[in-house]
């Protein structure tokens, strides 16, 4: 029995459409061109490494909050946490 020299793994995948205006087809067909693969591909590829533009990192929301002496604002007398304010 001969033997298979190569075999395409059975991917499961949905066919969608796309609108695309002239200028993003021809970009489309030249990368699929350059890179000696599919234009489905190239739109495969561009999905995977997508990262979405999103609004910044929020982590930093309570970075550094637990540095300090350790005191609670509370034990700070009034006229000091008041001192400069007004002027």
């Amino acid at each position: 029995m001969p033997s298979i020299p190569y075999m395409i793994p059975y991917i499961a995948m949905k066919k969608t459409s796309l609108y695309l205006n002239d200028a993003e087809v021809e970009r489309l067909r030249r990368l699929a061109r350059l890179e000696h693969t599919s234009q489905a591909e190239i739109v495969r590829r561009a999905i995977a490494s997508y990262v979405p533009a999103g609004g910044a990192d929020r982590d930093f929301a309570l970075f550094g909050s637990g540095k300090g002496p350790g005191g609670s604002i509370a034990d700070v007398p009034e006229e000091e946490l008041l001192k400069g304010f007004g002027e």
